[in-house]
């Protein structure tokens, strides 16, 4: 502990097999993590777990607090440790972009967010409010949906979206840069839950428009200014001033958390998010609020000047600071006890607290209805055991070419995405969809037999010590942890008929586990399924609990076969491409794929990426930019 710096920074802890348990920060080092050591105290049950746990200690030394703050974020996000608290799926969270950094800015879905010079909202933990969102922002303003370069000559032709009046035409000059940007103005304002804002500039434009006669145009404001009024009449006055405040409070169940978020802006409430966060029962509201606000705000593209909690942080200090720096401007704090702003609390509560009895209602059902479908299956398929874990496999290949194999699995009837695994067939000769399966099959459970032999040597090892040997002991946990293929499954899960089905009977059998691992076929166009030896096929009625689980991994193997497939074909596709474009040789492809990291990337990059590459001349550019395009589109 002597050696530890007295300086700002995160530590790691790690257990005995080095995984990462605990991430935190201190403003040093060497006295909080002396402090998880130190007799007498105070203590809980999850710190005595986690203290108990540790076997090593990494530490990184930032320049501040507030670099350790947004260091143990990321870190957090990385590990995903035990002893933490972890929103749950903040990776998946939608945001809506406006793109500021071109001329004529779009409105897109994006998953993260760069420093690229775009506005970012969101993020959005309901798909279908955003998908609402963005058709509402279509129809309300004419923005554009096509991806064409309008930074140079602007000589396209019109698309339907113009005729209808969804667009303005940019690409084809009917609009200027300045016009464009008025109303991209009115969306960021819209988004930010102004509206109110926008009607008295729509209303004075449809005033002129009438006063000149264009009665079409006039009419279209008088539409967006009435969808616009709707809107404002729904959202509720929840403060006597023009308060811009975020609101946070929780509730909780075991090791489910559910936290609510009100956005209040000019005094009104303009929207809701619920997340999910994992702890366990033990941590206390301070720490649970305290990395709620920490991970939310690091995602989060805006903030606003207070922030209202139900529950105290830690160090408010510190997030007070990191969070002005976020905003560009002061930011407070505030726990209320009484007021409007502690009515608006306990408001979020309340809601809180209904999310997560609905979602506690939901998965009991769904819990329910696994558990049925699986008793179900093996009532019908006459198994030995529930079948707890399925893998399924399915191949992807446009004749022969990129042939590729998905193994996707399911336990207890939810995917365990962890598990899943894709093959690059390695069979030449042309189409062969039953030669390509057996390969695969083969390939992965003789893999699994390999670390299966491996761990039984490492047992034997350590039964044949006189004494303990914690050696071993860590690297046959590492190993069991490492070994993700020694698993069998309960049923095994071909996508196809009784072709595809003996093919994968044919390989198990070669490696002595036909015995061992039972398998069924599901063909699509009947949904019937296989199985060898059984002259019928079996029929399930067609709302049955079981036969949609088996449709639901049948068909996850065969959008991850396919994602798979597409990817290789983009790829070679993509490099062709790029050999066939003037100007691009070996070196300068080569300088393309280094500069971006991947053909993918290459394929992504927009105009003004391929722009910014050293030494490309813009022709180049503007070739590659629309060659790579057209050779990766979806046939």
């Amino acid at each position: 502990m002597a050696r530890l710096p007295a300086r700002p920074g995160v530590y790691l802890m790690k257990n005995a097999a080095g995984e990462v348990i605990y991430v935190g920060k201190a403003s040093s080092l060497r006295s909080r993590v002396r402090s998880y050591f130190q007799a007498g105290r105070a203590s809980s049950p999850r710190l005595e777990a986690l203290v108990a746990d540790i076997a090593d200690l990494e530490y990184i030394v930032t320049a501040s607090e507030i670099e350790a703050l947004v260091l143990e974020s990321n870190l957090i996000k990385r590990y995903r440790p035990w002893y933490n608290v972890k929103l749950r799926d903040d990776k998946a969270y939608p945001y809506l972009k406006v793109t500021l950094d071109e001329p004529f800015p779009r409105v897109l879905v994006v998953r993260r967010i760069k420093d690229d010079g775009a506005r970012y909202f969101g993020p959005y933990t309901n798909s279908t409010a955003l998908r609402e969102t963005l058709r509402f922002l279509r129809k309300l303003f004419p923005i554009r949906t096509c991806d064409l370069p309008l930074d140079g000559k602007r000589q396209y032709r019109l698309c339907l979206q113009y005729y209808i009046g969804r667009c303005l035409g940019p690409c084809a000059m009917r609009t200027t840069i300045e016009a464009y940007r008025q109303m991209i103005d009115q969306v960021c304002l819209f988004l930010e839950g102004r509206q109110d804002r926008i009607i008295p500039a729509l209303e004075a434009r449809m005033r002129q428009a009438a006063e000149r006669l264009e009665f079409e145009q006039a009419a279209r404001l008088r539409d967006q200014i009435r969808a616009l009024e709707k809107v404002v009449e729904h959202q509720k006055v929840v403060t006597a001033g023009e308060d811009d405040q975020d609101v946070t409070a929780f509730a909780r169940f075991g090791d489910t958390v559910c936290a609510q978020v009100f956005y209040v802006r000019g005094g009104k409430l303009i929207g809701r998010d619920h997340f999910i966060l994992e702890t366990t029962e033990s941590t206390s509201d301070t720490e649970v609020m305290s990395s709620f606000v920490q991970q939310f705000y690091d995602k989060t593209p805006s903030v606003p000047p207070s922030v209202t909690l139900q529950h105290p942080v830690d160090e408010p200090e510190l997030i007070e600071r990191w969070l002005s720096e976020r905003r560009g401007s002061r930011v407070r704090l505030v726990v209320p006890k009484r007021g409007d702003r502690r009515r608006l609390v306990e408001m979020a509560a309340e809601n809180a607290a209904l999310v997560l009895q609905e979602l506690r209602s939901q998965a009991d059902r769904r819990a329910a209805e696994k558990e049925r479908a699986l008793a179900t299956l093996q009532d019908v398929l006459g198994l030995d055991r529930v079948p707890r874990r399925i893998e399924a496999f399915d191949i992807s290949n446009i004749q022969g070419t990129d042939a590729v194999a998905s193994m996707v699995v399911m336990e207890d009837g939810e995917p365990n995405k962890a598990d899943y695994r894709r093959f690059k067939i390695r069979l030449t000769g042309g189409p062969n969809d039953f030669a390509m399966m057996k390969e695969a099959v083969r390939r992965r459970f003789a893999r699994g037999l390999e670390e299966r032999e491996a761990l039984e040597a490492l047992r034997r090892r350590i039964e044949a010590r006189d004494g303990a040997d914690p050696e071993l002991e860590a690297r046959l946990r590492k190993a069991e942890a490492e070994a993700k293929f020694a698993r069998l499954p309960d049923l095994l899960l071909i996508d196809g008929g009784k072709g595809q089905l003996g093919a994968a009977r044919e390989a198990l059998r070669e490696l002595g586990l036909d015995e061992e691992i039972p398998a069924i076929g599901l063909a699509k166009r009947l949904e019937q399924i296989f199985v060898e030896d059984e002259p019928d096929p079996i029929e399930l009625p067609r709302d049955s609990y079981a036969l949609h689980l088996l449709q639901r991994i049948r068909d996850e193997a065969h959008r991850f076969a396919l994602g798979y497939h597409r990817q290789l074909r983009e790829r070679r596709a993509v490099r062709s491409t790029l050999d066939e474009i003037p100007g691009v040789g070996p070196k300068r492809k080569k300088q393309l794929i280094e500069h971006f990291g991947s053909v993918k990337r290459v394929r992504e990059a927009t105009l003004e990426e391929l722009l910014a590459v050293p030494g490309l001349p813009r022709a180049v550019a503007e070739r590659v930019y629309q060659g790579v395009r057209s050779a990766a589109r979806p046939e």
